[in-house]
């Protein structure tokens, strides 16, 4: 289990990656933000952008998707706080491969036993291109006293 008191400015977790099918921009397109850009092929190719792109928040579900399982699901994470400035910086295609990463910004100790701990994800594409950089705040319980680091008490 991952505590407040693992992370420090400059932790940085590798996500992993995830590759954005035609399919799912349709999809998500259609079901929530039915843009024609996200849901017209032949709208999105007449566009500035010559064909289809992922919606933002579709790219920040896969962000979140990213985060959570290679940390949330193992951390003492009480609720997220707030989001914010999110950047979507390149459009995401169809075939993409979205490579996440996540960095520890800031952790402040409260006396309640929590902390807030402020955090940074990127998604890269293939190129190296980042297409969406968005920061973040979460509150984390703080290690119970009498538990060392390893778990054990």
């Amino acid at each position: 289990m991952l505590y407040a008191e693992d992370l420090h400015p400059g932790t940085l977790f590798e996500l992993g990656s995830t590759k954005v099918s035609r399919e799912e921009i349709l999809d998500f397109g259609r079901r929530f933000d039915p843009l024609p850009l996200h849901t017209n092929e032949d709208a999105a190719a007449a566009s500035r952008f010559g064909g289809l792109i992922a919606s933002g928040f579709h790219t920040a579900a896969l962000l979140q998707r990213l985060v959570v399982d290679a940390v949330l699901s193992r951390a003492a994470l009480i609720a997220g706080r707030e989001l914010g400035p999110v950047r979507m910086r390149a459009p995401v295609r169809p075939g993409d491969v979205l490579h996440g990463s996540m960095e520890i910004m800031e952790v402040r100790p409260r006396d309640d036993g929590t902390a807030v701990v402020r955090s940074r994800g990127t998604l890269t594409n293939d190129s190296g291109t980042v297409v969406m950089e968005v920061q973040g705040e979460t509150l984390w319980e703080q290690r119970p006293a009498g538990e060392s680091a390893s778990g054990a008490v």
